[in-house]
């Protein structure tokens, strides 16, 4: 006899995510229980660097301190998400000054490679926008230099100590887990071509690393004791600049001494919108954060709960915001020191509610960009929580997998390829300049009640990442999952929407389509297609969820962790 679960299914009833499980409590599709601790959280990718991350809060710490820790173990541990060669961005809840503070830690692109350089290498090449690997999607590494701002800010412990447990295990080695031994296999053959010593830095004589087996980067593990002893300096103005731009010369790449000597992050005022009483808060531009805020201006126009959670209604208002708020995203969001963002207009509640008047019952499938003019007034995420109620919400990042492939010998990090995402339209906001930060997909979230500090959270994962920092709220506000179950809970994404890579006058004409996780009855999907939707199972692809939450009324942290990762959430 078939069971229940299998009945309700088939009714579109019961199994609402990708896995459902006989629980005793809570939601049947949460993977786990939420984690709860009274002193100290922290919620990683990997299970090694969340041990780092709750060590260095143990020896007196803080959460900052512990994400500096844990994000450097994960680059050495995940590198095919992330590491000293990318971006970082961060969002900090300071307990001592009882406010919100963001990090723009983005590199700029060479200063050396002018438009008209760039678009005649790409003539060679015979293509018409940036390659995913190699020397031209190089922008500088912004990593190093924001640990240090974040650290120079709110750190406690040495930049020694907070590096050492990373070096530690650069050296003596760290078991390979399922799911990055995985995307590494996928990453080799395609990088391994490329100028300097990838193949050295990260295969075992030739071999990618499997799951279980001990690898040892040493080169990094020399890196990171010039960071300790020298500080920023070290990269952006030392012996390793100096390594690099000889590399660079010898090898046809276009950084230079003066790009990292030039090189600062930016500290920005996070930026907020209002949902049903939670407020939720991103990065400005040149990040896509506010493409999470457009949609929930949209979205708060609607009664997501009384269309049920993942009802065929209630994922075409979403996705319908969603395409809306990227094609928004397409035309303007870049980087603010190379022209004006109308910020103010995109987020507004008025402008939100104009565009939700062009959601109807049918799929869209032409939607181009608005005008918020009127109303102006791969990748890992992490998040740490300390006994003062200090929080960070850390994403970084090498953009594709394992970014461009590029590794100078001797320093055991391979160089991001963020420049990609430039677009060759002259007449684009986002077009390539020297000395420009390119568009960015990494972005780290915060939600705050009543002027309290509640949620840090992220879903990395490129266009997916503002769809699933909706889709987590929109799970525990408007469909009351607890912390872990807005993460295990089936996900969409929407793709085919307008790219800020693509030029000025491109736009939806198509309406693009959605991939849908298994967990998503198939009664949904087939309303979805009646409504003109196109709709396929994806497998992957839905991003990578960690959060902690603070409850006030208890005193205690609560940690989730990514079912579809390697990660771990662990608290003392």
């Amino acid at each position: 006899m078939k069971s229940l679960s299998f009945f309700c299914c088939s009714l579109g009833l019961l199994c609402s995510s990708a896995m459902a499980f006989d629980r005793i409590t809570g939601a049947d599709f949460a993977s786990r229980s939420e984690v709860i601790a009274t002193e100290a959280m922290a919620a990683t990718s990997h299970p090694l660097a969340t041990q780092i991350a709750l060590d260095i809060m143990k020896q007196g710490g803080n959460a900052i301190d512990a994400a500096i820790a844990a994000n450097a173990a994960l680059g050495l541990m995940e590198p095919t998400g992330n590491g000293i060669g990318g971006d970082l961005y961060a969002i900090v809840w300071d307990a001592k000054s009882q406010k919100l503070h963001g990090i723009n830690g983005s590199g700029r692109s060479p200063l050396s490679l002018s438009y008209d350089m760039l678009a005649h290498e790409l003539e060679k090449l015979g293509r018409h926008d940036l390659p995913p690997h190699g020397m031209l999607p190089i922008s500088v590494p912004g990593t190093v230099d924001a640990w240090f701002e974040l650290h120079g800010k709110f750190g406690q412990l040495p930049m020694a100590t907070i590096l050492q447990p990373t070096i530690n295990y650069a050296e003596k080695g760290f078991p390979v887990t399922e799911l990055i031994a995985y995307y590494w296999n996928r990453s080799v053959p395609l990088l391994s071509p490329q100028p300097g010593d990838f193949v050295g830095t990260f295969t075992l004589d030739g071999r990618v690393p499997r799951k279980g087996e001990i690898f040892k980067n040493p080169a990094l593990a020399n890196t990171l004791k010039a960071l300790a002893k020298d500080g920023r300096d070290a990269f952006y103005r030392g012996e390793l600049t100096v390594q690099i731009d000889r590399f660079m010369r010898e090898q046809g790449g276009y950084l230079r001494f003066a790009d990292f000597a030039n090189h600062r992050s930016t500290w920005v005022e996070p930026v907020g919108v209002e949902y049903k009483g939670y407020t939720l808060w991103e990065l400005p531009p040149n990040g896509q954060g506010i493409a999470a805020l457009q949609m929930l201006q949209i979205l708060k126009n609607f009664d997501l709960a009384a269309m049920g959670f993942n009802s065929a209604q209630s994922i075409h208002t979403l996705v319908e915001a969603k395409k809306l708020a990227f094609e928004d995203r397409a035309k303007f969001y870049a980087d603010s020191d190379f022209g004006h963002q109308p910020i103010a207009g995109l987020i507004s509640a008025e402008y939100g509610a104009e565009r939700a008047k062009l959601i109807g019952e049918r799929a869209a499938q032409r939607v181009d960009a608005g005008n918020p003019h009127l109303y102006e007034g791969d990748t890992i995420y992490m998040t740490t929580a300390d006994k003062d109620g200090n929080m960070v919400s850390l994403i970084q990042s090498n953009y594709r997998g394992m970014g461009s492939g590029v590794v100078v010998p001797g320093l055991g990090f391979v160089f991001q390829d963020r420049g990609q995402m430039f677009s060759m339209d002259k007449n684009h906001a986002n077009v390539y300049e020297p000395g420009k930060r390119p568009f960015n997909t990494i972005i780290p979230a915060f939600v705050t009640k009543e002027g309290k500090p509640l949620i840090s959270y992220g879903v990395m994962g490129g266009a997916m990442q503002p769809q699933g920092h909706v889709q987590i709220l929109v799970n525990m506000v408007d469909y009351g999952m607890n912390l872990q179950e807005a993460g295990d809970a089936a996900r969409w994404q929407h793709l085919g929407s307008t790219e800020p890579t693509d030029g000025q006058d491109m736009y939806l004409t198509n309406g693009g389509y959605i991939e849908v996780e298994r967990g998503v009855p198939y009664q949904t999907v087939r309303e979805l297609m009646k409504m003109g939707h196109n709709v396929r199972y994806g497998l992957g692809g839905y991003g990578g969820y960690q959060a902690i939450m603070k409850d006030h009324e208890n005193g205690t942290w609560i940690g989730a962790s990514e079912s579809r990762k390697d990660g771990q959430a662990a608290g003392y």
